[in-house]
Order: C-alpha cells, then structure tokens, then sequence
C-alpha cells in the first residue's frame, strides 16, 4: 500500500498502518521513501515538479529495489534521476564491516575471480542484490575511514595492552601465503579498552613486533604498564626493548596449552584442574609455594610438562603486582581471542584474501565496530581501581 502522510495526523497514520500485515515493516518501508524523497529534493535544488531557477537536476520515475532489514525485507521505490544517479544514505550508510565485504566482493572481480564465484560469495553474506556500480559507490571513502582509525593520535598512557596475531590465507606476490596481523587492545586510563593497533606482518619476529609498538609511540603512545601476550619470542623481546620499566604477563591459557602438550590423554583433565590451582592462590608467595609442592609432587611422572611450568612460572605470575585488579582480567589474551574468533566467522566466507589491504579493510572495520561499542559501554576496570595500582607502583619506586 501506498501512504500519503503529509497532512494526517499522527495517530490517524498509525492506524493506517496497524491494518498491515506487519505494521512496523510498514512503517519502516513509509519512512525510508519519505526520506528519499527528501534526500532527492535536497540534491536537485527543487521539490517534485517545482519549477524553479536553482533547480540543477530533472527527476526520471522510479526504480523498484529490494531493500533486506533487520525488520524483514521490504521492496522500495527508489527515485531515479536523469544524470548523476542516486542511492538512498541508509544503503550507503551501512555498517562498516558489510561494506568492508563489499569491497572485499569487488576486488576480487577485478582480480579476474569467476562471476559465478562472486554471486556465490555475495549471496552467502546476504548481499546478492547490490549491484557492482552501488558496490563503487558504498566502498570510495573506505580505505580513509580504515586509515584514519589506524593512524589517529592516541593517549599518552595506556596501564594495559593485550597482543596477539591473526592468521588468514591472503594472496600475495602471485601466490597464497598464510599471512599475520598484529592486533593491541589498550586500556586507557579512564578503564576503557580501545583497538589501537591492526598492523600487517610478513612475519612474527622482534623486527616486526618492534616495528608495531614504535608505530604506537609515534602516534603518541609513551606509558605502559603491562602487556599481556603469548611467549612468542620475538614478541617477548620486542615488548622488553620497546617498553622500559613493563611488567610482562604470559598469558596462563597458552602456558596450559604448553604445558598440557605433554600429559597424556587421559590424565589431561586431572592435570589442568591442578594446574589452575596456581593462579587462584591469594597471593605470590602463596601461588610460587603451591606450584614448587605440585612440581614436586609430578615431576617424575611428567619431567617435560613440569620443566615447562617451572620455566615460565614467574611470567605467568606478574598479575599479582597490579592487584586490586580482577585477575581474570589481565592473565590472558582470552578477550583478543573471542573477537578472533568472531572476525574469522565473517572471514571464512570470503575464503582467499585478494590482497593484504582487502584483509586489512574487513578486519579494521569490525575493530571500529568494537571500539565504539567499548566506549559507550561501562568501565572493563574501574578508574579508582587503576589509581590505586598507580598509587602502590609509585610507593614501590619511591
């Protein structure tokens, strides 16, 4: 059904749309061609069928569009214009990560991927209805938007930063390679997390990491009081190079991944349930006695699980310096993990990579998707609770 609402009143609409099928899909389908009207008038200078000398365009019917929401999907009729062209602000408004897909889908056309593999691709992200020149159109300030959140000015201090690399098969120099990306979570001062870095790495090593954390610096970053990542080597020393005076916290889930490579089978639940018992002691001395008696107590029958405990025990224990902090909190990359997890949902679909900055493109966009999200939400750590950390660190350097 058509609506003509100019001069009914509201209630009176309202009634109108309560005989449909879904009213609120009604609603929805009225406000946006409302809108567009709107927008169309504002772009040619002049309402429909208005003569007037500022006018700088000529409307040419309309077009029919299907339009997929949250609400159902809707078929709109989108105003056409003779030159110029038009998409409606709430199809090139998007979020952020679909357009990232989007240009993901172009590339790989202009990459010589079949057509047929294309439509597949798009059909899978739930996008098979806009067109290649809407695809232009939706993806041209994209890589300014992805470049602006990547080199934008950060605070001088950030008490905690999480590290970890993703992995995705992207095509470079002619041939697939697995390739890494750097991603840092900080924590700001006000206890708020916020993606700082998403940074390409031909390889994990000190050079590369270094090169990451000399990227922040430059854009502001100076303090730094604990990072929180797996034992990667290069990584480990880059962090102690880059960042004077930093505590380093071995992330507890990947030293029992480490040290649970070497239990058998069946005694694996056994083993972790003891092992866990470590971090949950009251304090450091109390957690360094509990582990050297389970040492004790194992280590003949497991000799290089207990040789890689006692090797990394001390990094796995610099969490208890920032107490009243949750532990929960600072003992791992369990939180990089999870969006990890999440952006290889959306990766998965695209299956190769065409190239670095497509990859690069899809992963920022949903990163600035959980930034926002962090910023409006509630404290991860509490601002009196990071002051006292900073009170007792500065009482321990006095």
């Amino acid at each position: 059904m058509a609506y003509s609402h100019s001069n009914v009143p509201l209630e009176k609409m309202l009634l109108q749309f309560m005989t449909e099928d879904d009213p609120l899909l009604a609603m929805l389908k009225w406000l946006c061609e409302k809108l567009m009207e709107a927008e169309v008038d504002a772009k040619i200078n002049a309402v429909k069928s208005e003569r007037t000398d500022e006018r700088s365009g000529y409307r040419s019917g309309y077009r029919v569009r299907r339009y997929d929401t949250r609400l159902g999907t809707m078929y709109l009729f989108v105003p056409k214009l003779r030159k110029g062209g038009y998409i409606p602000f709430f199809i090139t408004e998007k979020k952020r990560s679909e357009v990232a897909l989007l240009q993901v889908i172009q590339e790989a056309y202009i990459n010589g991927v079949s057509t047929r593999k294309i439509e597949k691709l798009a059909k899978s992200l739930g996008i098979d209805s806009i067109s290649r020149s809407q695809v232009s159109q939706i993806t041209k300030e994209l890589n300014d938007q992805v470049e602006a959140f990547r080199t934008r000015p950060l605070q001088k201090a950030y008490p905690v930063l999480w590290v970890d690399a993703l992995y995705e098969k992207i095509r470079y120099d002619h041939r697939v390679q697995n390739m890494a990306v750097a991603v840092v979570i900080g924590l700001d001062e006000k206890g708020h997390r916020d993606v700082l870095a998403v940074e390409p790495m031909q390889e994990e090593s000190t050079d590369t990491y270094k090169a990451v954390f000399e990227k922040l610096k430059q854009r502001g970053l100076a303090n730094v009081w604990l990072v929180v990542s797996d034992a990667h080597k290069g990584l480990v020393k880059a962090i102690n190079e880059s960042f004077l005076q930093c505590a380093w916290q071995r992330c507890k889930v990947h030293f029992m991944r480490n040290i649970l490579a070497h239990i058998p089978a069946k005694k694996k639940a056994w083993f972790a349930g003891r092992l866990k018992q470590i971090w949950l002691q009251p304090d450091y001395d109390s957690a360094k006695e509990y582990a050297h008696s389970f040492i004790e107590s194992v280590e003949k029958s497991y000799p290089e699980a207990t040789a890689v405990l006692e090797d990394g025990l001390d990094d796995s224990l610099q969490f208890y310096d920032f107490t009243p902090i949750d532990f929960r909190k600072i003992t791992s990359t369990n939180m990089l993990e999870r969006l990890n997890r999440e952006i290889r949902r959306r990766t998965t679909v695209v299956g190769i990579f065409p190239s670095m900055d497509s990859y690069i493109r899809l992963v920022t966009t949903y990163l600035i998707e959980y930034s926002e999200d962090w910023s409006m939400s509630h404290c991860y750590i509490k601002p009196d609770t990071l002051q006292q950390v900073q009170e007792k660190r500065q009482k321990s350097v006095a």
